[in-house]
């Protein structure tokens, strides 16, 4: 499957870079690049009571879609690409290829409530506590891998193609 490796701290690189080694076409990130909102608990909750009879269950069962490193950076695709904190330590193995910038968003959702009657998704935002902060993130590859940059693309231009695919299909 490929030489081990160690961060500095003695951790294995390899539970790190599982993707990176297994597939060619892979790109493998820390949660931190697609949030910085870690503190959330997630409870699938549920309640009774729905229907003309009263009995049916309704879950509320949340599913998260984060973009993709393909989405968010350009660079990524059909190379195997490991971006982590830029203050992550790595071994002398992986080369970096990128230095990617993400700004924390103005706004973040604080609830979300859904009209069974209209079918209507209702998400009250908030001033995110964050706002405007710039989480520096280090793209890696193998020394032995294309040296091929990987930067962020646009994100005005992520968030169209983003909504784009939800209006052609909505589930």
């Amino acid at each position: 499957m490929g030489e081990r490796c160690t961060t500095r701290s003695g951790a294995t690189l390899l539970s790190l870079m599982a993707t990176l080694i297994q597939c060619w076409t892979s790109s493998s990130v820390t949660g931190a690049f697609s949030t910085r909102t870690i503190t959330y608990v997630h409870e699938n909750k549920s309640f009774r009571g729905f229907g003309s009879y009263g009995d049916i269950l309704v879950r509320d069962r949340k599913m998260y879609v984060a973009p993709t490193p393909f989405a968010l950076a350009e660079g990524t695709a059909h190379r195997r690409t490991l971006i982590l904190p830029a203050d992550e330590p790595v071994d002398g193995d992986l080369v970096q290829v990128g230095r990617l910038l993400r700004r924390e968003a103005d706004q973040i959702v604080a609830a979300y409530s859904f009209d069974l009657r209209t079918r209507q998704l209702e998400t009250p935002m908030i001033p995110n506590p964050g706002a405007g902060q710039i989480h520096v993130f280090t793209a890696y590859r193998l020394a032995s891998d294309p040296a091929e940059p990987v930067t962020m693309r646009d994100r005005r231009q992520v968030l169209a193609e983003l909504q784009a695919r939800v209006e052609e299909d909505p589930e």
